[in-house]
């Protein structure tokens, strides 16, 4: 099983995408990720974040992460069917920077492992996982 992890963040979050990356792949691995897949994470501000979470969830304010599943809980596809020699493409993660910044002060950790945390939330949020 290989997880490929694409990210982007604006300069001004700045972002340890190689940790980021590492931790994802050695997720995917344990959460028994059949084959070849693919994921996103956006690493966004308050603004955008509070944007996403009314278009999508209807609450307003921002949240600290957002997942959007490319695929039906791997249950099955919404419609497509998916050649076995391509990568499964999961989903899209998102995380509002300014909060995990908050949180990870109130916890007393760095902010990368804040931000690792929610993105690994949001992973399994794109596997079915509940709250």
């Amino acid at each position: 099983m290989a997880l490929s992890v694409s990210i982007i963040a604006d300069s001004k979050f700045p972002v340890d995408r190689k940790r980021l990356r590492a931790v994802l792949a050695s997720a995917g691995g344990t959460l028994g990720i059949p084959g070849e897949a693919n994921v996103s994470v956006a690493v966004v501000g308050t603004r955008k974040m509070a944007q996403l979470h009314e278009r999508y969830l209807k609450k307003e304010g921002p949240t600290d992460v957002l997942a959007f599943p490319q695929q039906d809980s791997l249950g099955g596809q919404f419609g497509f069917v998916s050649p076995h020699d391509f990568p499964l493409e999961l989903g899209d993660i998102v995380v509002c920077y300014p909060l995990a910044l908050l949180q990870a002060a109130e916890q007393g950790v760095f902010v990368d492992d804040r931000i690792e945390a929610l993105a690994l939330h949001g992973l399994g949020n794109l596997l079915g996982e509940d709250e």
